[in-house]
């Protein structure tokens, strides 16, 4: 195993009349702006010069250059680089010779302000710095270069064109242009230009990154744009005169157009897209090799923007680590490692997993630069020297001879303090006691395994045992393995240097965390793991990350590969003895001992406050997997809800009030989300409450029917809702009338002030007017027939017709004759029959 740290490079090679780096460093940076000092600094691609831009007082460059060969500084003369002229220099390119682009021998062009470009060559067996000539970039004498990049073989650069007179305010912020020149340095040394020719005109002022064979221009952050056009950026391939309008935002690639010149329409068909998205702010960025671009985006995530248009998020920051640090930052990948800078911290990125490698704290800021000699390495400048960032094996956790000994030392007191735990006499046991009585076995036998596991390490790998004695060790082969490790990192500590201290800590740390997890937490056993969080918080935070696996990806979801049993300890319920105090209705931990799901809470809202809301949706999910957990719905003191816990660890002062309402979202119960309607209420965060309320407004119709009533209250009362009441009418219950509509409006509308008038202009009544389109909507439905009773509905509106009534005394005659009648019918089936009918 290796681990990543910063040396300074003492073996810089000797330069320019004797020159200390560090002398030189510090004179450049007292020069150079302190709120853009990185910016102002250039180093040459194989590292050998050192270029500092000096705009204030004076315009100049300050170089500093190595010499390969010692010799070469007992000539007697040197030239340093003077410039021939006082113009604000724009920024500095090294050109290099296209027959042999390996040999290392460019060209350096200074680029001015008035668009002249002065080419100089480093002679390393001559006189150092020479002068080669000094060429015309633009056309037009008035015209002002702003930014300037070197791609393939063109010069890239951004020009701004003089105002003309009747140009309004709007029109000059689009009067740039982006223009190319191809450039070529001969056998001989001299420099060749080529024609000017304008890829693209009536543009804001843009700053030209080149990255492979892609230019990326990107707005000046320093410029305020007009029309949203800051929230594009642009990529363009100088060979085939093609451009693609991107996006820091999901959606990245909004338009590729062929070979077209203006700005205005090139953008025309994304006006309508560009006005519905909002992307993050880019705070830093840099080339990435092969047409890609690395971003720091102000939400926190570096991401790199594929040349495909995909972006693909890699890490991001600490919360307030960007507003902490302030706006110094540097950012380079170097093969699968990116280096990045914030402030005075320097940070160590795996791409390929997201995965934090290190973090070192410098003592200034620092500027990443590739050298071309070394680029698998990421290199630093700053005011303290040259660094560089080297790998360093971890130093080997060999047993020690008496580590056997030690943990079957070890096994028998751990095994005495369980036994006299659960001991009812009051005589004390002792290791020996144990050793000798042969009264329990247990600790016995685990004392022989190890003992025969550490033999074992030192047999010869081709040694068999019985299959019995195999079994045996391959079923307790990972805790023993883990036994052991923990045991030699202890005896590693006592022997460490003040350099190898940390990472066994971290590691020790890490060992105790899992091995607390792994089994079931008592109240010592608790209260250790308690310790272990306040003394070392942020080797907690790195254990806890690779206990649980916890890995965010880029929608910002956390992701765990931790055992269901794991799980299962985090979320066991409150102790009953925990100590609870409230604090703005909620309960607040005073106990020293915090239950395991707390102390995670409160590490992550201390590290990673992001995570929070992510953290309490994952364990809810981890909650829902097994039944057998029994995390009744109904509250007690032995079963808190998760969202109510992890509220715990938010401090009383409403500081945090966007995380509450994350967390009481997240809850998805009914309570919770009305609690945190309220609070966006009280905020005034309008569109927020219209999000909230369409999205839970579909999970149960009395939630919808509170949500509503809610909010029709909130437009009673003012008229912020107004712009939303579309929205706000189609969440109307299925069972409000009218009047339920007008009674909650008129118990709720604000009493009229004594001198408003019939008119006024700025009221905060609630109109009929406003109010007529959910009224009509409320009528509608009521004077539609209700499903449910169709079918009664649908039956007969007229009954059917009684029959024709009679007097009560002829019923029994009537009765008598229908008899008779049906006897005559009878009797015409023959005369037998009727003969004997008559006589009867």
């Amino acid at each position: 195993m290796t681990r990543l740290a910063l040396e300074q490079v003492t073996d810089f090679g000797d330069f320019t009349k004797g020159k200390d780096l560090k002398e030189f460093l510090k004179r450049a940076y007292s020069n150079i702006s302190s709120q853009n000092c990185l910016s102002d600094v250039r180093l040459s691609p194989d590292g050998r010069h050192i270029h500092v831009i000096v705009r204030q007082p004076k315009s100049g460059l300050m170089t500093y250059d190595k010499y390969q060969r010692a010799h070469l500084l007992q000539c007697q003369k040197h030239i340093d680089l003077v410039l021939t002229r006082n113009v604000p220099i724009v920024d500095v390119l090294y050109v290099s010779q296209s027959s042999k682009p390996e040999d290392g021998a460019s060209v350096l062009g200074v680029i001015f302000e008035n668009g002249k470009v002065e080419f100089w060559k480093f002679l390393e067996c001559g006189s150092g710095w020479r002068l080669l000539q000094t060429v015309d970039l633009c056309n037009s004498p008035r015209a002002k270069v702003v930014s300037v990049s070197m791609c393939q073989n063109f010069i890239i650069w951004c020009e701004e064109r003089p105002p003309s007179e009747n140009s309004s305010a709007v029109c000059s912020n689009f009067r740039f242009c982006i223009c190319k020149k191809t450039v070529e340095v001969n056998n001989d040394g001299g420099v060749s230009l080529g024609h000017v020719k304008i890829a693209l005109h009536n543009n804001p002022q843009y700053m030209t990154i080149s990255s492979g064979d892609l230019v990326y221009l990107l707005p000046d952050t320093q410029v305020k744009s007009l029309m949203g056009v800051s929230k594009v950026f642009l990529a363009w391939s100088p060979e085939h005169d093609t451009f693609k309008v991107h996006s820091a935002s999901s959606c990245t690639l909004m338009k590729s157009s062929s070979k077209e010149s203006d700005f205005k329409r090139l953008v025309s068909d994304c006006i309508g897209l560009i006005s519905t998205i909002n992307p993050s702010d880019i705070r830093g960025f840099s080339p990435a090799g092969c047409g890609d671009l690395l971003l720091l985006l102000s939400t926190g995530w570096v991401c790199i923007m594929k040349k495909d248009g995909s972006l693909c998020n890699i890490y991001k920051l600490p919360d307030n680590c960007l507003s902490a640090s302030g706006s110094q930052n540097s950012l380079n990948i170097y093969n699968d490692t990116l280096a990045l800078t914030i402030g005075r911290t320097l940070f160590l990125i795996d791409t390929k997993c997201g995965l934090e490698l290190e973090r070192i704290s410098l003592k200034t800021e620092g500027l990443l630069f590739v050298n071309s000699h070394d680029s698998h390495s990421p290199q630093m400048l700053s005011e303290s020297g040259l660094f560089v960032v080297t790998r360093r094996p971890k130093p080997a956790l060999t047993p020690s001879e008496d580590s056997s000994a030690l943990l079957i030392e070890a096994v028998f007191e751990e095994a005495c303090k369980y036994y006299q735990q659960r001991s009812l006499s009051s005589t004390q046991l002792t290791v020996e006691k144990l050793k000798k009585g042969g009264m329990f076995q247990a600790p016995i036998s685990l004392a022989d395994i190890l003992k025969d596991y550490l033999n074992n390490q030192k047999t010869k790998p081709g040694e068999k045992h019985s299959s019995g004695q195999e079994r045996l060790m391959s079923s307790l082969e990972s805790e023993l393995r883990s036994l052991v490790l923990l045991e030699d990192i202890k005896t590693s500590m006592v022997k460490a240097s003040e350099k190898d201290l940390e990472n066994y800590c971290e590691s020790l740390v890490q060992q105790e965390i899992c091995r607390l997890l792994g089994g079931e937490l008592e109240k010592e056993n608790l209260q250790y793991l308690n310790g272990i969080f306040q003394q070392f918080p942020t080797y907690s935070w790195h254990g806890i990350q690779s206990v649980l696996h916890l890995r965010c990806n880029g929608e910002g979801s956390l992701s765990s590969k931790a055992p269901a049993e794991l799980w299962k300890i985090i979320l066991s319920p409150v102790q009953p003895t925990a100590n609870f105090a409230h604090c703005n209705g909620q309960q607040k931990h005073t106990a020293v001992n915090l239950p395991v799901f707390e102390l995670l809470c409160h590490s992550i809202f201390k590290f990673q406050p992001s995570w929070l809301p992510r953290f309490l949706e994952l364990a809810q999910q981890q909650a829902g997997t097994s039944s057998s957990w029994n995390y009744g719905v109904k509250e007690s003191s032995e079963s808190v809800p998760l969202y109510k816990r992890a509220m715990t660890v938010l401090p009383c002062k409403g500081t945090y009030q966007h995380l509450e309402v994350e967390l009481l979202l997240c809850s998805e119960r009914p309570n919770a989300i009305m609690q945190a309607l309220r609070i966006l209420i009280e905020q005034g965060q309008w569109e927020r409450v219209t999000q909230v309320a369409e999205r839970f407004c579909r999970q149960s119709p009395l939630l919808n029917k509170e949500i509503f009533s809610t909010l029709l209250c909130e437009v009673s009362q003012r008229r912020d809702l107004d712009p939303y009441l579309d929205l706000l009418w189609t969440l109307c219950p299925e069972d409000m009338t009218v009047t339920s509509i007008l009674n909650t409006v008129l118990k709720n509308i604000p009493g009229s002030t004594k001198n408003s008038g019939p008119f006024e202009a700025q009221g905060s009544q609630v109109t009929i007017g406003l109010l007529k389109p959910l009224l009509q909507k409320v009528l509608q439905r009521e004077s539609k027939p209700n499903q449910r009773y169709v079918d009664i509905l649908q039956s007969p509106t007229i009954p059917p017709l009684t029959p024709p009534r009679q007097p009560k005394g002829l019923s029994r005659n009537t009765e008598r004759d229908a008899e008779l009648q049906e006897a005559k019918q009878k009797s015409s089936s023959g005369s037998q029959m009727t003969s004997r009918t008559g006589l009867v």
